[in-house]
C-alpha cells in the first residue's frame, strides 16, 4: 500500500470517528435530563422565536442542549411551535418536549376536553360551527378570525404547504381544504388557534408522506388541494376519484371548461341537497366553474378533502374520459368520451 492510499485511510477513518462522536453526542443532547418525573411549568410568549424557546428551555434545565434542540426543530421540520403555559416533565425527551410544544396541548385532567369528529367534504364554514358548539369558542368570532390575514401569515410561516395562496382575497376562506378531516381531541376551553393548528398538524403529517410527488407536480399545492376537494365532492367511492381526476387533468389540457356542479354549490353558497337555478348556474364568482367562460381550476378548494383524493389527484387513472355523470343517489359515477352518452347518462339518472 503506498503512502497516498494510507493518508486518504487515515483521513477516512478519522472522519469516521469525528461523524461517529458529533452523532452521538447529538442524539445524548436529545435525551432527558433526568430520570425523576419531576414537573416543570414552562410558559411560550405569544412572539417568541424557536431560538427563545430554546434558550427557556436550556435555562429551565429541561433540555441539555440548546443548539441541539433547535437542529432538531430544523430536521423535524416542527417550526409551529405554539405560544401557551405548559407543564412538561424532566424525563422527557427534547423530541417530546418540543412534540408538546409543536401539537399545543398536553394532559391537564382538570381541564375538560371535548371529542369533534370533522368529516371528509365538508367545509371549512361547517368546521367553525362544529368547534363553537363543542368548545367555548363563538362562531360569529371565530368565522372572522380564521380568515384574519395576520393570523393566516403566521401559519405561512410556520407550514410549509401553506403559501401566499391562500391570502387571495377572492378565497371565501383561505384555510378551505387545508384542515384535515379526522376526529380530534381539544380542550373546551381550547383558543382557535390551538385548534387550527391541531388540524394542520394533522395535514402535515398526511401531505409529508406525498410531498416529493407534490413537489414534482406542475401545478401547486393549493390548486392540487382543489382539484382534490372537487374529486372529494364529485366521487364517493375511492375507485372513481382516480378517474374523476383524470376527467379535471384531461378537460383542462384541452382547454375545455370544468363545468361542475359542486363548484357551483360552493361559489353561490348553497348546499347540495338545494336545487341549483339558472342564475346560479351563471353567477360569475371565483368559484363557479359551470359558467362558460370559466376555464381552469376555482380560486381554492371547495371542502376539506380526505387523503384518497389528494393521492387520486397526484396519481389521476390512466383513462382518456372527458364527462362523466355523478349519481346523487347512489353514488356512482358513470364516465363517457361520447357528449350524447353523457346526456343519457344524465337522463336516466339526474
Amino acid at each position: 500500500m503506498n503512502k497516498k492510499k494510507k493518508i486518504i485511510i487515515i483521513v477516512i477513518s478519522t472522519l469516521l470517528v469525528i461523524i461517529a462522536i458529533a452523532a452521538g453526542s447529538y442524539f445524548f443532547s436529545l435525551s432527558a435530563v433526568s430520570d425523576t418525573p419531576e414537573v416543570v411549568e414552562f410558559t411560550v410568549n405569544q412572539g417568541d422565536s424557536k431560538e427563545v424557546v430554546a434558550e427557556n428551555l436550556k435555562n429551565a434545565k429541561l433540555i441539555r442542549s440548546k443548539y441541539a434542540t433547535l437542529v432538531y426543530i430544523l430536521i423535524s421540520g416542527k417550526n409551529n411551535i405554539q405560544a401557551g403555559d405548559y407543564k412538561l416533565s424532566r424525563n422527557m425527551t427534547t423530541q417530546e418536549i418540543i412534540n408538546v410544544l409543536a401539537t399545543g396541548e398536553i394532559a391537564d385532567d382538570e381541564r375538560p376536553t371535548t371529542m369533534i369528529t370533522f368529516k371528509e367534504g365538508i367545509r371549512l364554514e361547517d368546521y367553525m360551527a362544529l368547534l363553537a358548539e363543542k368548545t367555548n369558542l363563538e362562531y360569529d368570532t371565530i368565522i372572522s378570525e380564521v380568515n384574519d390575514k395576520e393570523f393566516l401569515q403566521t401559519l405561512i410561516n410556520d407550514y410549509w404547504f401553506l403559501t401566499d395562496d391562500i391570502l387571495n382575497d377572492e378565497l371565501y376562506y383561505g384555510l378551505e381544504g387545508y384542515l384535515y378531516p379526522n376526529t380530534y381531541e381539544f380542550y373546551v376551553d381550547t383558543t382557535l388557534d390551538t385548534a387550527i393548528r391541531k388540524m394542520l398538524n394533522e395535514t402535515d403529517k398526511r401531505l409529508s408522506n406525498l410531498k416529493s410527488k407534490i413537489e414534482a407536480s406542475s401545478y401547486s399545492v393549493h390548486d392540487i388541494l382543489t382539484m382534490a376537494s372537487i374529486v372529494e365532492k364529485e366521487a364517493v367511492h375511492v375507485e372513481d376519484r382516480a378517474k374523476v381526476a383524470q376527467v379535471i387533468y384531461t378537460r383542462m389540457d384541452l382547454g375545455m371548461n370544468l363545468g361542475m356542479d359542486v363548484t357551483t354549490y360552493y361559489g353561490v353558497r348553497k348546499d347540495m341537497t338545494e336545487t341549483l337555478t339558472t342564475v346560479d348556474l351563471n353567477d360569475e364568482n371565483p368559484y363557479n366553474t359551470r359558467v362558460a367562460t370559466f376555464l381552469g381550476l376555482p380560486v381554492g378548494p371547495i371542502c376539506n378533502p380526505a387523503i384518497s383524493s389528494i393521492e387520486s389527484v397526484l396519481n389521476p387513472a390512466d383513462t382518456d374520459y372527458i364527462y362523466f355523470y355523478a349519481d346523487i343517489i347512489t353514488g356512482n359515477v358513470y364516465f363517457t368520451n361520447s357528449y350524447d352518452e353523457f346526456l343519457e347518462f344524465r337522463k336516466i339518472y339526474g
